[in-house]
C-alpha cells in the first residue's frame, strides 16, 4: 500500500506530459506506424531463415540455392533498420519540441511565482532538478515508445507464432519467463527507487551548497571559512555517496536475478527444440527459428529490464521538475484585469495593512498620496517596514487590506506587465547581469536603439567612463557586476531606468551605500531624471530627502509623522530627533582625529 503515492505520481507525471506529445499527433500516429512495421519485418526474418536452413538441408535431396528466399531474408533484414531510422528521424521533432515547451514553460512560471518564492528557493538545486527533469522527459520518449512498445508488440507476434506453429508448451515457457521476469523486475525496481530519490535528494543538497559557496566566494574569504565550507559539501557528498552504494548494489542483485530468469528460460526452450528435433517432429529450420525468436526476444527483454529502471528514474526526475510548475503563483492577474495608461501618474496607499508572514505585520493602516509629477520621501529607522513600500507599488505581494491605487486604479485590477511597465526603480544592491555594460543599459528597454543607450548613459553621467574602458561598451561587467564599483553599478541602473522612461520612479536607499562625494553626485543625477515625475524617495539618511515636497516618517510600520522638512523640524518630533542624531553623528566623524601615522 505505501508504493500507491508513487505509482500516482508516475501517472501524473505521464498525464502532464502528455498534451506536449499530442501538439504533434500526426508524427506520433506516423512513427508508431513505423515502428510496427519495423518489427513486422524483424518477426518475419527468422521465418525465412527457417525456410533457408529447410531448403539446404541435405538430407531431403539435392541442394538448390535459393536465391528468392534469400534476396527476402536481406530485404526484410533492411527494413527493420530503415523503418526504425525513419522513425527515430520522424519522431526527433517531438522529443525536442516537448523538451523545448517544457523548459519553456517552467522558465516562465518561474518568472510568474512570487517574490516569497524566489527569496526561499535553492538556485543551486533547483537548477539540478530542471536539468534532470529535461533530460528525463528526453529518456522516457525515446525509451518508452520505441523499446518497451516494440518489445511488447514483438512478444504478442512471437507468441503467436509460437502457437500456430509449435505444442503450446514452447509459448508457455516463453510467457512464463516473461513474466517472472517482468514480475520480478518491477518488484525490485519499485524497491531500489528509495535510492535513486535519495541520491536525487543529496545530489541537489550538495549543489545547492557547492552554488551557495560559490556566490559568495568573498565572504567566504573575508571569514576564512574555505575549510567549513568544503567539510559542508563533503558532508553531502558523503550522504549521496553513500546512497549511490546502496543504489549500486541493489542494481547488481536485480541483473544478477534477471540472468538467472533468461538463461532458465532459454536452456528449457532449446532443450524442447532439440529433443524433437531428435524424434523427428521438428526440423533443423525449427531449431534456427525457435533460437533465433529467443535470441531476437529475450535481448530486448534483457534491455527492458535496464530501460524500466531508467524510464522510473526519468519519472522521478521529472516529478521533481514538474512540481515547479504546480507551484502556486501568489500574486495573478484578475479574470478581465485591464492594462494600465497613464502618461501622469498619481499614486495613494490608503489604510494598507501588510506582512510578509501572517504572524509579523509589518505595516499598519498606512495612508498617503503622491501626486503626479511630486516627490515624496519615506524615513525611518530599520526595520520600520520603508522597503516594503516598493515592493507593494510593484505588486511583487498583495496588501491584506486596504488598497494601493494609481490614478484611481487599484493595482489588483490592473495587469502586473502594465504596472511594471509604468514604475523605473534605482535599488540600493543594483544587481547587474554578467553581461555587457551596454547589455545592462539596454535591458531597461530591449527594442531601444544604440543612440537611445547611448543617450541613456550621458544622462546617468556614466558615458565618459565607459569611454575610457578598453572594450568600451562591450565591457562585460562579471557575475551580479561585481566587475563595477557601487557608484558606477548605480549610474548603470540610473541609465537604465531613464532608458526605460517610466512616470513613476522608486529610490530604494539608492545611495546609502555610497561615499559622500559619490552619494553627491549621483543624488543630483537622481534629482535631474525624477523632475516632473511621480517619485518616491525611500532612504536613511535624511539629507538626501530635505528638498523632498513631502516626507512621511515610519515607525514600526505606522506613519507617525508627515509634512515638509522645515515644517517635520518645527514639530520638533520623530523626524527632528533622527535629524539631530545624524547630524551629531555626522559630526562626531568629521571632528574624529587622526590615528597616530608611524615615525
Amino acid at each position: 500500500m505505501a508504493e500507491a503515492p508513487a505509482r500516482r505520481n508516475d501517472w501524473n507525471t505521464l498525464r502532464t506530459l502528455f498534451p506536449y506529445l499530442w501538439r504533434y499527433k500526426n508524427r506520433v500516429l506516423l512513427a508508431l506506424s513505423l515502428l510496427i512495421a519495423a518489427k513486422f519485418a524483424n518477426v518475419a526474418v527468422p521465418l525465412v531463415l527457417k525456410d533457408i536452413v529447410d531448403a539446404l538441408d541435405g538430407s531431403k535431396g539435392a541442394l538448390v540455392l535459393p536465391l528468392a528466399l534469400v534476396l527476402a531474408y536481406g530485404a526484410l533484414r533492411m527494413f527493420s533498420s530503415v523503418f526504425g531510422e525513419l522513425r527515430d528521424a520522424v519522431f526527433a521533432k517531438v522529443s525536442q519540441g516537448a523538451i523545448r515547451k517544457v523548459a519553456l514553460e517552467v522558465f516562465e512560471h518561474l518568472h510568474a511565482l512570487s517574490l516569497r518564492f524566489h527569496l526561499e528557493r535553492q538556485t543551486g538545486g533547483m537548477s539540478r532538478d530542471i536539468d534532470r527533469g529535461t533530460k528525463g522527459i528526453s529518456f522516457l520518449l525515446n525509451f518508452m515508445l520505441f523499446n518497451i512498445l516494440p518489445t511488447l508488440v514483438e512478444i504478442v507476434l512471437v507468441a503467436v507464432i509460437l502457437l500456430q506453429r509449435y505444442d503450446w508448451y514452447f509459448a508457455a515457457i516463453t510467457f512464463g519467463t516473461i513474466v517472472i521476469y517482468i514480475g520480478f523486475t518491477l518488484g525490485v525496481t519499485e524497491w531500489r527507487m528509495a535510492f535513486r530519490r535519495e541520491m536525487n535528494d543529496m545530489d541537489s543538497k550538495a549543489n545547492t551548497k557547492a552554488i551557495d559557496s560559490l556566490l559568495n566566494y568573498e565572504t567566504v574569504k573575508y571569514f576564512g571559512n574555505e575549510r567549513w565550507e568544503s567539510e559542508r559539501f563533503d558532508a553531502s557528498m558523503a550522504q549521496y555517496e553513500a546512497a549511490a552504494v546502496k543504489n549500486q548494489v541493489s542494481l547488481s542483485l536485480l541483473n544478477a536475478g534477471q540472468a538467472v530468469i533468461i538463461a532458465a528460460g532459454v536452456t528449457a526452450l532449446v532443450w524442447l527444440a532439440a529433443h524433437q528435433v531428435v524424434t523427428g517432429r521438428m526440423t533443423l529450420g525449427d531449431l534456427v527459428l525457435v533460437n533465433a525468436f529467443l535470441l531476437q526476444l529475450y535481448a530486448p527483454l534483457n534491455f527492458l529490464g535496464f530501460v524500466y529502471r531508467e524510464i522510473k528514474h526519468s519519472l522521478a526526475d521529472m516529478e521533481r521538475m514538474f512540481t515547479l510548475l504546480h507551484q502556486h503563483a501568489e500574486v495573478r492577474d484578475e479574470p478581465g484585469a485591464q492594462a494600465l495608461h497613464a502618461a501622469e501618474a498619481q499614486v495613494a496607499f490608503e489604510h494598507v495593512d501588510f506582512g510578509y508572514d501572517r504572524n509579523r505585520q509589518i505595516l499598519h493602516d498606512v495612508s498617503f498620496t503622491i501626486p503626479a509629477g511630486r516627490t515624496l520621501a519615506v524615513v525611518g529607522a530599520s526595520g520600520a517596514g520603508k522597503s516594503t513600500l516598493s515592493r507593494l507599488m510593484f505588486r511583487f505581494y498583495d496588501a491584506w487590506s486596504g488598497r494601493i491605487t494609481i490614478n484611481g486604479q487599484d493595482l489588483r485590477q490592473v495587469t502586473q506587465e502594465s504596472l511594471r511597465a509604468h514604475i523605473g526603480i534605482v535599488p540600493q544592491d543594483t544587481v547587474l547581469f554578467n553581461d555587457t555594460i551596454y547589455y545592462n543599459i539596454a535591458y531597461g528597454q530591449p527594442g531601444a536603439t544604440r543612440e537611445e543607450v547611448i543617450e541613456a548613459a550621458r544622462s546617468a553621467h556614466i558615458y565618459d567612463f565607459v569611454m575610457r574602458l578598453p572594450d568600451g561598451f562591450d565591457t562585460t561587467v562579471g557575475e551580479r557586476g561585481l566587475k563595477l564599483s557601487g557608484g558606477e553599478k548605480q549610474r548603470v541602473a540610473i541609465a537604465r531606468t531613464i532608458l526605460k522612461n517610466p512616470p513613476i520612479l522608486i529610490f530604494d536607499e539608492a545611495t546609502s551605500a555610497l561615499d559622500s562625494r559619490t552619494e553627491k553626485a549621483i543624488q543630483a543625477e537622481l534629482r535631474e531624471i525624477s523632475a516632473n515625475r511621480t517619485t518616491l524617495v525611500i532612504a536613511h539618511r535624511l539629507s538626501t530627502v530635505a528638498d523632498a515636497d513631502e516626507i512621511i516618517v515610519l515607525d514600526g510600520g505606522r506613519v507617525v509623522e508627515r509634512g515638509t522638512h522645515r515644517a517635520l523640524l518645527a514639530a520638533e518630533g520623530a523626524y527632528a530627533r533622527l535629524w539631530a542624531l545624524q547630524l551629531h553623528e555626522q559630526r562626531d566623524d568629521d571632528a574624529s582625529p587622526l590615528p597616530d601615522l608611524p615615525t
